[in-house]
């Protein structure tokens, strides 16, 4: 049994190399040469996290540790490589919210904010709308991102302790193969988080020493997702 979970995971990981979507070290290439550019001539960076709860920040509901979540590792991370870079972090998320809800007030709460990086993480939620509902939703915010030249960066989704990682096929499994399909299709980044937790239970620990509560990550979770987010940075 365990020899199948590791061929599924292996099988992950190279599809993870493979796969014509966004490589890390050129995708935000751009804007990491904005970042290095001092006063008076730099300008401000908008980094934009549009998602439900975990990017919101609830650790146990109804708990909110904002400066635990990734997007402020992240923000805590780049400042260390990119020390002259005014940076804003943005979170438009909604605990609870799903990617249909988001879609609607993508235009009036999202792209009022000018990104310059966007980060969509909804899988979690969109376990409960079904897979179509939840790709019409995704292209509609990729699609209108790409229409304003923003760098967009998917999220598959961090567990949900209800639903066994290493069961073959589970339906947030199946939200992790779409969105990486959504990423291929249109060149964007990925960063799958799915992925991530399923090698952590592989190398033998508990998904909960990652989870705050039953969906949502702690400090340890974030941390894995926000570490993957910072290979776009990387020099």
């Amino acid at each position: 049994m365990r020899t199948i979970i590791f061929l599924l995971v292996l099988i992950s990981w190279e599809a993870r190399t493979q796969d014509p979507m966004a490589e890390p070290n050129d995708y935000l290439k751009e804007i990491k040469e904005k970042l290095k550019i001092e006063w008076p001539n730099n300008r401000t960076i908008n980094l934009v996290f549009h998602g439900h709860s975990v990017p919101a920040g609830y650790f146990k509901t109804p708990i909110v540790n904002t400066l635990d979540a990734y997007p402020f590792l992240v923000l805590k991370e780049i400042k260390e490589h990119y020390p002259n870079a005014v940076i804003n972090i943005i979170n438009t998320s909604i605990g609870g919210e799903n990617s249909v809800s988001g879609a609607e007030r993508f235009e009036a709460e999202v792209l009022v904010h000018k990104p310059d990086v966007l980060f969509l993480d909804y899988a979690l939620n969109d376990a409960g709308i079904g897979l179509e509902r939840s790709k019409e939703a995704w292209r509609s915010m990729i699609g209108k991102a790409l229409d304003q030249k923003i760098k967009v960066i998917l999220l598959t989704p961090s567990p949900d302790q209800r639903i066994d990682i290493m069961e073959t096929d589970n339906v947030l499994g199946q939200h992790q193969k779409q969105i990486r399909q959504l990423a291929m299709e249109n060149g964007v980044g990925l960063v799958d988080s799915y992925t991530l937790f399923q090698e952590k239970a592989l190398s033998g620990d508990s998904i909960s020493k990652y989870m705050s509560q039953v969906n949502h990550p702690n400090k340890e979770g974030h941390k894995l997702i926000a570490d993957e987010i910072l290979t776009y940075f990387q020099e």
